[in-house]
């Protein structure tokens, strides 16, 4: 197994094993945002490297593309690119490569703690296309709504369903979510009504970004689609179930779900995921030609959600999920998505919907945990929740178990502000 000389922590997100992509700045430093990678504690910033010549012998040399406020340019390139440059990143940090590891005057330049830099979103995100991909969490909803015998819709199991989001309101982790208000229709009630959410959720996802698109009219086959896979993503799709309980049909959530979509901040490559692709769900019936693929398509990777009450010393599990519990992969999201000839983007953002497993415990939504209220969760210092209240801070964190090592997504995390007042 291969070490860096930066040292890091066996329980540590981020050995040389990973390397994600983020984009920072220094706290202290009147700067500009610029494309680094996490190592430990550390953020080692790209852009230092590059103004060292160290990326000579890639196609990143003297594009400045680390020197950017985003990855889009970078991403743009194309695998054969980032598999380069992460090659010339990990023989850089590894501990029989003095290169880095005796230049103190480019370490000084180079290496940041983590906790002394601000992170940004870090794609120009064009698109936001959130899939409905976990075969649990759409049976649970279906029983909530529809009963036993009608859970899934008929063309559940025969394609990926998805629908079109707001790519302006996704942010960063840490940012703060203004509880949103609209109109609402209480069981009880005769005519809608304007109020604040009542019924706000979190839906525990994760999201890929697209690398190198597709041209229009041109789809991108299922065993090709993981070549335009830039990395992944954490997502906390914020909904309000309300809202969207009085809104959604004819054609599905809108604003419900339009107020904010938050991710992590480290981009994850798709090579540090290797080691821990796994086989998805059986599906039956088979899916059409175009869907088919005898590549395993998903990833054994660990997924929680905490919740701190302003009220609460510490914060508590709430669910314990996995990946590979999703029943549509990438490759088909990707494939489905572009079966029409329909163009995705450099940094097109394809989230997976709430990923539940099959215990309650696994479920990856209020919604379910509580079920839509007649089972209330009970916190410590004898708090409950059916739905999540102003104050409330979520984390959820990610990682896949090597041995000796761990490939980790950080965390993403939000606090609950109250709505805004609107001035009429």
């Amino acid at each position: 197994m291969i070490r860096s000389f930066i040292e890091v922590d066996s329980e540590s997100h981020f050995p040389i094993q990973n390397l994600p992509y983020g984009v920072f700045k220094p706290t202290e430093k009147n700067e500009e945002p610029r494309v680094g990678v996490a190592i430990g504690e550390y953020v080692l910033d790209l852009s230092a490297l590059d103004d060292a010549g160290h990326f000579s012998s890639t196609a990143v040399h003297q594009t400045k593309v680390f020197h950017q406020s985003s990855l889009n340019s970078f991403m743009k390139m194309g695998r054969e690119t980032w598999k380069a440059v992460r090659e010339v990143i990990q023989r850089l940090l590894r501990e029989d490569e003095p290169v880095l590891r005796d230049n103190p005057p480019l370490r000084d330049r180079a290496f940041f703690l983590q906790k002394e830099v601000n992170m940004f979103l870090p794609v120009e995100i064009g698109d936001y296309t959130d899939f409905y991909a976990s075969k649990e969490h759409a049976t649970n909803v279906g029983i909530m709504f529809r009963g036993k015998d009608n859970a899934l819709m008929p063309n559940w199991s025969h394609l990926p369903v998805g629908y079109h989001g707001r790519a302006s309101s996704v942010v960063v982790s840490g940012t703060d979510i203004y509880r949103p208000q609209g109109q609402i229709k209480p069981p009880d009630a005769s005519a809608p009504m304007f109020s604040a959410c009542r019924q706000l959720d979190f839906e525990l996802e994760m999201g890929c970004f697209i690398g190198s698109g597709n041209q229009l009219g041109q789809p991108i086959p299922v065993d090709q689609a993981e070549e335009h896979a830039f990395g992944m993503v954490l997502v906390n799709d914020w909904s309000a179930r309300d809202i969207q309980a009085w809104e959604y049909q004819p054609l599905g959530p809108f604003l419900a779900k339009n107020f904010a979509t938050s991710i992590s901040p480290w981009v994850i490559p798709f090579e540090a995921l290797e080691p821990f692709r796994v086989s998805g769900p059986e599906q039956n019936p088979k899916p059409l030609p175009y869907l088919r693929t005898d590549k395993p398509g998903s990833f054994n990777i660990n997924l929680e959600v905490y919740l701190k009450g302003k009220n609460m010393q510490e914060a508590q599990r709430l669910s314990a999920s996995n990946y590979r519990y999703l029943y549509w992969s990438i490759a088909q999201q990707i494939a489905h998505h572009t079966i029409t000839g329909c163009n995705l983007n450099a940094g097109d953002l394809l989230a997976s919907g709430t990923i539940s497993g099959p215990e309650k415990e696994e479920r990856g939504s209020m919604m379910e945990l509580a079920w839509r209220g007649a089972e209330p969760i009970q916190l410590r210092d004898g708090e409950r929740r059916v739905w999540l209240e102003d104050g409330d801070e979520l984390a959820m964190t990610g990682w896949g178990q090597g041995d000796g090592f761990r490939i980790g997504f950080g965390e993403v995390t939000g606090r609950i502000l109250s709505a805004q007042q609107i001035n009429k």
